[in-house]
């Protein structure tokens, strides 16, 4: 993007992918399915790409916002790689309109480099390395906006040994989900944040092109798990549980991890924090209808942390959050039944 001066922008301005020139001076953003049209000289939905002179810019390519080692747990991925640590980082803004999200200090602000650093694709990896981490991971905000970044970073982490992964809200293009599996990306965990009509109202989208994208990621050969986070009055109706468990089962399949999580206030929202009877309930059932792996999130402690052999009921993985307790799996089969367990990855106990 040209500089008033005529000096090179800096470097996390660069050409942005997956955008048309419409005519005149319009161009169409094609990462998310907001698929904004953005006149010249703005900026889309996420205020993170903007059109200059016809050509579309992300203003974030590996502006970071933070950068932590995080448990894999803690996404939440229960069934890749157990016990392993992933460099974790955000940008800001987001593709949603929560108004009960946690990190809202970073997703509802507009890129800002006075609080971000750029961090190079290859300092990253070499990152990942350093901390002693098994897999990148991009997340803390909507990460479909370090699209273009994490692209590079995928390529190379993979040449580095390292799996790569995404916390998403699922909301991206067919194009750009399957250019991220192109590139590199081995798992992907979506929250759902509901029925249609509460991801209308309260998140300003179409929930069709989340399942839709779980489907897809799955026929890619994508690890995927699902987390919807149960919010009281917002997703918690017994018929809004039952259509989330009915899209699992449609979409995503038996096998397929589905993750109940508690909510808190945070934001905009004073709702109360989810009972813990409302995320059993979902949990039961889901399991009656036939979901093997159904966890309870957000609840350190609660024996739906573990992961059970569904045949026959043994207790295969033990947790306390984000920490893997005990592992009982013998290469990836319950020890009493001997019933495949769908984890990806070697397990190992963190304490």
């Amino acid at each position: 993007m040209p500089t008033a001066s005529g000096t090179s922008p800096p470097p996390y301005v660069r050409e942005a992918l997956l955008y048309r020139r419409l005519e005149g001076s319009k161009v169409r953003c094609e990462l998310c399915e907001r698929r904004c049209v953005i006149p010249e000289g703005q900026v889309g939905f996420c205020k993170t790409r903007r059109n200059s002179g016809g050509t579309l810019f992300t203003l974030q390519y590996g502006l970071s916002s933070g950068i932590s080692a995080n448990p894999i747990e803690k996404k939440p991925f229960f069934h890749f790689w157990p016990g392993s640590r992933s460099l974790t980082i955000g940008s800001f803004s987001c593709t949603f309109e929560c108004p009960w999200c946690q990190n809202w200090h970073i997703s509802k602000r507009a890129p800002d480099p006075s609080l971000g650093e750029y961090v190079s694709p290859e300092r990253f990896v070499q990152m990942v390395e350093d901390a002693g981490c098994s897999s990148t991971s991009v997340s803390f905000n909507e990460p479909t906006l370090l699209f273009e970044w994490a692209l590079d970073v995928f390529r190379l982490a993979h040449r580095r040994g390292f799996q790569n992964t995404f916390v998403s809200n699922g909301y991206m293009t067919l194009e750009a989900l399957r250019a991220l599996r192109d590139a590199g990306l081995d798992a992907l965990n979506v929250d759902v944040k509901g029925d249609a009509e509460a991801v209308r109202r309260y998140c300003g989208a179409d929930v069709r092109a989340v399942w839709r994208n779980v489907r897809e990621a799955r026929r890619l050969g994508m690890h995927v798990e699902v987390v919807n986070l149960v919010i009281p009055g917002v997703n918690d109706r017994p018929e809004q549980l039952e259509d989330v468990v009915e899209s699992h089962l449609r979409y995503a399949g038996a096998e397929t991890p589905l993750h109940f999580t508690a909510y808190y206030p945070a934001y905009r929202f004073a709702a109360p924090p989810t009972p813990v009877g409302v995320l059993e309930r979902a949990r039961k059932l889901a399991v009656s209808r036939g979901i093997h792996f159904v966890y309870v999130g957000n609840v350190p402690g609660h024996p739906y942390e573990n992961t059970y052999c569904p045949d026959c009921g043994t207790l295969l993985i033990e947790r306390f959050g984000f920490d893997v307790i005990r592992v009982r799996l013998e290469n990836q089969r319950c020890p009493k039944c001997r019933r495949r367990i769908p984890v990806v990855g070697e397990c190992r106990t963190t304490r």
